[in-house]
């Protein structure tokens, strides 16, 4: 077994490297966002610096959770190529020490990260995600519209059946657990399936068998655009078919996905998007696993073969092919093309399989 001394050692300076592209990237993304978020709302008088600050630190979270495991990677390959180049791997072999046991440190702090990025962070970024939505929906709903129709953003859509017939409701944003829409598109069918009014609205709150609709604005064929403060539509949906009907899973917690699976279950809703969210939650400490392997390849290739430019390259497009197979496999799930299990966890499983097997081809030929 690796030293305590030399595996602290390992473990610090693997996690060191990884703190340091994490932070620099996420300082990146920041400024971007923060610099597409001023652009996008340069019309708003209401928005201040303080505010998109705040925006900004509640979207941050989200897109963090995607970088971790290119983080990791690179975090790896640095700390892998950096051992190698100052012989420290060399003198680690001399002593007796295996592949297996210089990079047992570096997969262990990866699965600890994985652990805290699932059970900790991601409840973070999911509330944090959902008070940046509900920002949004505030800046975005409110103020600046020119008279008539708007072409909205599409994020959510719903089809309800009520007393009245069908209606298909189009919203830019949801807040309080879908209870509150912001930016409505409603169209209206009779129970015949005939079109009968597309109603416009600055939000929407769910009452007790109907939306409540705020400055609203409703044309019916034939007739001329007519304005309401409030316009009342029949539903007999509930808030809990709402949340688990127009919530996207990024504002779920790990720890509120299985009730949410269940209660979309029951409602008739699919919930195939839920399953896939905690699955890939569940397997997120194994994707980092194996983001540690690849970086372990590139690292004993340097100091036995040479060749760091063209092997790094190599690293990278590896974590990038690895990184579209999850992506490919994240929407073949929520399709339901392929089961939601196999969706999350067939890039890790893939990953850890590939960077050991060539792991145990040049460690034992």
């Amino acid at each position: 077994m690796i030293g305590r001394i030399l595996g602290f050692y390992f473990a610090r300076r693997f996690a060191h490297a990884v703190a340091v592209i994490f932070l620099s990237c996420v300082t990146l993304i920041v400024l971007v966002d923060f610099l597409e978020m001023a652009r996008r709302t340069a019309d708003r008088e209401q928005v201040t610096v303080s505010l998109l600050a705040l925006l900004t630190l509640y979207r941050a979270p989200a897109f963090t959770e995607q970088l971790l495991p290119f983080a990791v990677l690179f975090g790896g390959m640095v700390t892998f190529v950096i051992l190698s180049r100052r012989l420290e791997l060399v003198v680690a072999r001399a002593v007796g020490l295996s592949v297996w046991q210089f990079i047992t440190p570096p997969v262990l702090v990866a699965f600890l990260v994985g652990v805290f990025a699932t059970c900790v962070f991601n409840p973070i970024s999911a509330d944090f995600k959902e008070r940046a939505n509900q920002i949004e929906g505030d800046i975005f709903a409110s103020g600046g519209g020119t008279p008539g129709f708007t072409q909205g953003k599409k994020d959510f859509w719903i089809r309800q059946q009520s007393v009245d017939g069908q209606s298909i409701i189009q919203a830019q944003s949801s807040r309080q657990g879908g209870r509150v829409l912001s930016g409505v598109v409603i169209f209206e069918f009779d129970p015949a399936g005939n079109f009968m009014e597309r109603v416009e609205a600055k939000s929407a709150t769910l009452g007790d068998g109907a939306w409540i609709l705020t400055g609203a604005k409703v044309l019916v064929p034939g007739l001329d655009l007519a304005s309401y403060d409030t316009y009342l539509i029949a539903t007999k949906l509930d808030p809990k078919q709402i949340q688990d009907s127009l919530i996207a899973p990024e504002t779920v917690s790990f720890w509120q996905l299985p009730s949410a699976i269940r209660s979309a279950e029951q409602s008739g809703f699919g919930a195939e998007k839920y399953r896939l969210q905690l699955q890939s939650l569940l397997a997120k400490p194994f994707l980092l696993v194996a983001m540690v392997l690849i970086a372990a390849v590139v690292g004993l290739r340097v100091f036995r073969f040479g060749g760091v430019g063209q092997t790094i390259l190599g690293g990278v497009l590896a974590g990038f092919l690895l990184y579209v197979g999850t992506k490919l496999a994240e929407d073949l799930g929520e399709a339901g093309i392929v089961h939601p299990v196999a969706a999350a966890w067939f890039p890790a499983v893939t990953g850890i399989l590939l960077g050991a097997l060539i792991l145990l081809h040049r460690e034992d030929g």
